[in-house]
């Protein structure tokens, strides 16, 4: 179903589907502006600083308090996530995962699925209700988005029986492409 929400003054279309109770929402927007999100998840590098992409746009959104909360937590390993407060954010929360290079961290699908599953494991020890992720390792780290968007889809699908706390997960997607991508595979899940 595809309907219209308000995000920063504007209304933006989003896809959405309820899985066992859960909404899953696929929009075209950016990470660090998603205002009725509680733990948004950066696409970290492995030091936990700024960088570019994802992690870039996060932390200056946030602002410097944020690297200084995640040095202590660093490094992290491909899979694994992290979580910390969200500073100068809209949110409580930023969960951040290590995903792997494509064609080095092997294998690549488990590793980018560790990567769902821990955010999403931290969602509910931490009693998050809704959480958004970006396409964690398509960017520099060259995962191809298809492949990306079908492990992100299946590993969510397969934890969402799990899930207590968490009602609402978005994935918030930087091209109309890559939307379309997630957009494609999640109206065939």
């Amino acid at each position: 179903m595809i309907k219209n929400i308000p995000v920063k003054n504007q209304e933006v279309s989003v896809m959405e589907k309820i899985l066992s109770g859960v909404k899953i929402e696929c929009l075209r927007g950016d990470i660090a502006s998603q205002e009725d999100i509680e733990a948004i998840v950066n696409a970290a590098n492995a030091q936990l600083r700024i960088g570019g992409g994802v992690a870039g746009a996060i932390h200056r959104a946030a602002g410097p308090g944020l690297e200084e909360e995640c040095l202590p937590l660093a490094p992290i390993k491909p899979g694994e996530a992290v979580i910390t407060g969200a500073h100068n954010l809209p949110n409580r929360y930023v969960i951040h995962c290590l995903g792997p290079v494509y064609g080095f961290d092997k294998p690549e699908d488990k590793l980018l699925a560790d990567c769902y599953r821990n955010a999403l494991k931290l969602a509910e020890e931490n009693r998050i209700e809704s959480v958004a992720f970006p396409s964690i390792s398509s960017g520099a780290f060259g995962y191809p988005v298809k492949e990306a968007a079908k492990v992100a889809l299946g590993t969510i699908t397969e934890t969402i029986p799990g899930l207590s706390h968490v009602s609402k997960i978005r994935f918030v997607l930087f091209s109309e492409e890559d939307l379309k991508v997630h957009e494609d595979i999640l109206s065939n899940v």
